[in-house]
């Protein structure tokens, strides 16, 4: 499979199946067991909150590599009952989970990431007490005054930057839901609603995109797909140079390395971050395709050729990068037979201690998969999870989070 956007489709399977999002509508800060409001959920965060912009302007903002210390994850709790349907629908057919489904997905990865660091879970308030019922943990805040229409934290939330001075600030990708293919009154909002509950100055970028169409090293390289960036429903007309520009400029980078991607395939255009991830400078990750998987098909293609540029690449250090296979799941074997389900192992999250990766039901790959990423992150619990449902919606566990980094 090729990007948390996009379904594998092995031999056999429905061709061109449009995968995640294109399913949905085609269009510890508080007490425990508290929803915080305005003035609560703003004074804690900003009593919490690093030095003031002041104190670290001599410094150089810069995303970091997601392997950081986190401060916590940010999360949003789905509500709306005509995103999840548990109908088949979309452009061309699949079966979107319903909203007790996806919650419950949501929940699980939340109660998950709590074991490890706080989890900040931004609820429409009418929600707001099931989103608590679902994740009584201690170490889980929800938050009521940042309203949201998905659960895609990754993609409408804002990208936090440190400045190696204990500064921290946040930019915003101006998310349009997915090229104006998701409602997204709300979620086009959460980046500089997040950003400024938690106190931090906020910048939009110079171009449209989302957080999980851009994967950091810290150390000045980026990795993107054109077919998600360079697309007349984000960024009309703008050259990749200019392209480049403003990714570079937004998160504090000097070299973008740039993949073919998937076009048309679904509505995110293929994002990088279910198929190739930084692990650290110099260092990357590249799901490749299984055994099983068709060599015609157009996602096991673009896995190899993600493989290929990035292993004969250098990082903006001049350094060449050495890249890592993570095999991908038999989607002969895997719990799930809709074909625009994503089976994305490189999909996973990293947080203060662990590893949060899915698994499917191929119980080989699923234990492969597991275990390259204990050697990949030798000092952090692995925790598998099934979260089919977020698979089926078209995206994995690092979609629908979004890490605030200590500063």
């Amino acid at each position: 499979m090729n990007g948390h956007d996009a379904p594998h489709v092995s031999s056999g399977r429905v061709p061109g199946a449009i995968g995640r999002r294109g399913l949905l509508a085609a269009t510890g800060l508080a007490v425990a067991g508290t929803a915080l409001g305005a003035n609560g959920a703003r004074a804690a965060l900003r009593a919490a909150a690093p030095a003031t912009p002041a104190a670290s302007a001599a410094g150089t903002f810069a995303v970091p590599v997601d392997t950081v210390a986190h401060t916590r994850t940010w999360m949003a709790w789905p509500d709306d009952p005509a995103i999840w349907t548990g109908r088949r629908g979309g452009r061309r057919g699949g079966t979107t989970p319903s909203l007790a489904q996806i919650q419950a997905n949501i929940a699980l990865v939340a109660n998950t990431i709590a074991k490890y660091e706080p989890v900040y879970l931004c609820a429409n308030p009418a929600a707001a007490a099931g989103a608590r019922r679902a994740c009584p943990s201690a170490n889980i805040t929800v938050i009521t005054t940042v309203p949201v229409n998905d659960c895609w934290m990754r993609d409408s939330g804002p990208v936090f930057r440190t400045d190696g001075l204990g500064g921290l600030d946040a930019i915003g990708l101006n998310f349009n839901g997915w090229g104006g293919n998701q409602t997204y009154t709300n979620d086009g909002k959460v980046a500089a609603r997040v950003a400024a509950l938690v106190g931090v100055p906020f910048t939009a970028a110079g171009l449209v995109a989302e957080g999980g169409a851009i994967e950091t090293d810290g150390a000045g390289t980026l990795m993107a797909t054109r077919s998600s960036i360079l697309v007349s429903n984000r960024n009309p007309a703008m050259t990749q140079a200019r392209a480049e520009a403003a990714m570079t400029a937004a998160y504090g980078a000097s070299k973008v390395i740039w993949f073919t991607g998937v076009a048309g395939q679904d509505i995110t255009g293929d994002h990088v971050d279910a198929t190739s991830r930084f692990l650290a400078p110099g260092r990357g990750l590249v799901q490749q395709p299984n055994a099983t998987d068709d060599p015609s098909d157009v996602w096991t293609k673009d896995e190899l050729n993600q493989y290929s540029v990035l292993s004969a690449a250098t990082d903006a250090r001049g350094v060449r990068i050495q890249a890592t296979k993570l095999g991908g799941p038999d989607y002969y074997v895997i719990r799930q037979s809709d074909p625009y389900f994503v089976g994305s192992y490189a999909n996973y999250y990293v947080c203060n201690g662990a590893v949060i990766a899915s698994q499917f039901g191929d119980s080989r790959a699923d234990a492969a998969a597991k275990a390259k990423l204990q050697s990949l992150f030798p000092g952090r619990v692995v925790e598998q999870l099934n979260v089919d449902y977020i698979g089926l919606g078209g995206g994995g566990i690092h979609c629908v989070t979004q890490q605030q980094p200590k500063p």
